[in-house]
């Protein structure tokens, strides 16, 4: 952590004295009138904070991805995808912590862009002229072309040479001319099309639809229910090993580049930006990422799964159970499958090194007060877990009123321990901390607890406490809640 903390702050060091010497100049040439230069430019205007301070000094990088089977997507209780994953790395680089947001309309994007609402967008979006005048964009991550998507003809698996298929297919553009292609509302699929129209001298009837995004039109084209799309090669290939009746080789673009995209004029962020998208660009790990959602052939299995958020909505096996329990206790059922992932990732028989076992990860000594064993059932055991999750919260003292800061401390004392907690509190508040804040205030003591520097301290009393695990438990639970809360209906 204190690694973490210390590149955060020669990042910001660095930073803040490449600003002083530019505005020093700028003083000297220009002069500083009414003797007040205490404003940056950046993001198109003048500001207090350029975008890049704004993300650090908060501490968090707000970033809108696509919800869809390849960027961002829960499979088996885990957030996964390629822009998710990307994100996530370029997080950690700033040392920041990450806020997914998704949107699947594109101009709705770019308008939250525009708002401020965000710092970036992240999905693949086609670089263009028009664009780049709107944002600033950064060094192209992929490239791609743009496909047509097609279903193959109704009896394809009964004729005899794929000769007969292909005379049934569209292989040259010219071919679309009177067609009707329905493609995502707001991507830059329509200008090509208008331009393929005009470069045909024809007409192509473009329909933009309102409530569905790439993915879900080829699962259109595949159930019949349109004839034709367009999406970009890479997603095309993809769901072609999905669903084997549609046909996706037949381009309508010459190559195109993709990249992420920041408020115009958002220098510091997109220098910060490129210069860690050179080194992720060529790396191993690059390689890795884009093969293990694009060419990987368990992708397919993936997708299909009833455990995949975008086809199946299921986290777990044990969705019903965790539902009706959630319900009783008043209890929202995503927060408890994200504890219960936290402790056993849906395994009833894992047991721990302490002697903790099942979903809910129980020490005996617990368990038996709540009349669970091993041999318990998955209700039992989860019903088990709730109750001692609620008595936890009985004996927190009342001041600690805000609902989200409790329910950290209800955390953090089922991983620790209750009187760890307490000794955590007390800690606070000898050193003017608040005791009643969880985040910046008493998770730094946690945190601190395997330090004799704390432990020792004459108001411990309870010692020494892995407070690292508890720090991460807390963090992690509720960081993956969020991304329930974001594809997982309650």
């Amino acid at each position: 952590m204190k690694v973490l903390l210390d590149k955060k702050e020669n990042i910001r060091s660095l930073f803040s004295l490449s600003v002083l010497l530019a505005l020093i100049l700028l003083t000297a040439c220009l002069g500083d009138h009414d003797g007040k230069m205490d404003k940056i430019l950046d993001n198109g205007s003048v500001t207090g904070k350029s975008r890049y301070e704004g993300i650090m000094e908060r501490g968090k990088l707000i970033a809108i991805t696509d919800y869809n089977s390849t960027n961002y997507f829960i499979y088996r209780g885990e957030p996964m995808g390629y822009e998710f994953e990307k994100l996530k790395m370029f997080a950690e680089y700033l040392g920041v912590n990450l806020e997914i947001k998704i949107e699947n309309d594109l101009e709705n994007a770019f308008e939250a862009l525009e708002e401020e609402e965000i710092d970036l967008i992240a999905t693949g979006l086609t670089v263009t002229r028009v664009r780049r005048e709107a944002v600033d964009f950064t060094e192209p991550h992929t490239t791609t072309r743009q496909m047509l998507v097609q279903r193959l003809p109704e009896n394809w698996r009964k004729m005899r040479t794929w000769d007969d298929i292909e005379e049934k297919l569209i292989r040259n553009p010219l071919e679309l001319e009177n067609e009707t292609i329905y493609i995502q509302k707001g991507s830059i699929f329509r200008n090509r099309l208008n331009n393929l129209a005009n470069e045909i001298g024809g007409h192509i009837q473009v329909i933009e639809s309102e409530d569905k995004e790439m993915e879900q039109l080829i699962e259109a084209v595949a159930r019949g229910e349109i004839n034709y799309t367009v999406a970009d090669e890479h997603v095309a290939k993809v769901n072609e090993k999905y669903y084997s009746n549609i046909d996706v080789k037949t381009p309508v673009s010459f190559e195109q580049n993709l990249a992420w995209a920041v408020k115009k004029g958002s220098d510091s962020l997109i220098t910060v930006l490129n210069n860690w998208l050179e080194d992720f660009n060529n790396s191993i790990t690059s390689r890795y990422i884009y093969d293990k959602y694009f060419n990987n052939p368990r992708s397919v299995h993936r997708a299909k799964s009833e455990f995949h958020s975008v086809n199946g909505g299921k986290i777990s096996r044990y969705d019903d159970i965790i539902k009706e329990i959630s319900e009783k206790y008043d209890i929202d059922w995503r927060l408890l499958a994200s504890l219960i992932y936290q402790e056993s990732q849906f395994h009833p028989e894992v047991k721990s090194w302490a002697g903790a076992f099942g979903l809910m990860q129980l020490m005996p000594t617990t368990a038996e007060i709540y009349g669970v064993d091993s041999t318990s059932t998955a209700r039992e055991q989860i019903e088990a877990g709730v109750r001692f999750l609620k008595s936890l919260d009985a004996q927190l003292p009342d001041d600690i009123s805000d609902t989200t800061e409790r329910l950290k401390f209800v955390l953090a004392s089922y991983n620790v321990g209750i009187a760890h907690i307490f000794d955590a509190r007390r800690l606070a508040d000898k050193h003017g901390r608040d005791p009643n804040l969880w985040t910046d205030h008493v998770d730094y003591y946690i945190l601190n607890k395997s330090d004799p520097k704390y432990y020792r301290d004459s108001v411990v009393r309870y010692g020494y406490a892995r407070g690292e695990e508890t720090y991460n438990f807390v963090r992690e639970i509720l960081d993956r809640y969020e991304h329930y809360k974001n594809v997982i209906e309650n």
